[in-house]
């Protein structure tokens, strides 16, 4: 059986995950890893593990064990629901799936940061995935700062075996009817 991994690229409150449960609803066998879950329990349960400055290894390294119990024991599709904004991270992940035999899709959303901010100003998400920001406008702040640094590059044609962009809700639905129809 062909299995996916659909990787999704974006910014704080773009609609990667919204996008990501809706897939899963209408893609059978079909799995979500969301790392903002993972930050939660970790935050909630783990807290002096947790790093006080610099990577978040320990989120990652959970995010790791779940996608390699996924790959190894499953033969679910999976649905990774992170910003994946760093290229040379990106494409490392891309290769890992490629070599377990994975087909792969990159799903970028490239939604305009004025409607961002407009969206974390009203968000109602849990904060409780925070290890040092305050509030996703400032997650956000930063995000949009980082888009300027080396390595932080929208996905291109050729990095994965697909490639969508969806730059407003109305993309939505035809990029998931497009992935069932892969």
């Amino acid at each position: 059986m062909k299995r996916l991994v659909i990787i999704t690229v974006g910014k704080t409150h773009s609609g990667k995950t919204t996008f990501a449960k809706s897939l899963e609803q209408q893609l059978p066998n079909s799995l979500v890893i969301d790392q903002d879950n993972h930050a939660e329990f970790i935050n909630t349960y783990y807290q002096t593990l947790l790093p006080k400055k610099g990577p978040n290894a320990i989120k990652y390294a959970i995010t790791q064990t779940i996608v390699n119990f996924a790959v190894h024991q499953t033969d679910a599709h999976l649905i990774l629901c992170n910003s994946n904004r760093a290229r040379q991270g990106r494409l490392d992940l891309l290769a890992h799936f490629r070599n377990n035999g994975f087909e792969s899709v990159l799903v970028h959303f490239e939604i305009p940061d004025h409607i961002l901010q407009a969206r974390v100003v009203d968000s109602q998400r849990s904060k409780a995935i925070f290890r040092s920001a305050s509030s996703f406008e400032e997650v956000l702040i930063r995000q949009q700062a980082e888009s300027h640094k080396n390595g932080m590059t929208d996905p291109i044609e050729g990095e994965a075996d697909h490639l969508f962009v969806i730059r407003n809700t109305e993309d939505i639905q035809p990029v998931i009817q497009s992935i069932l129809q892969i």
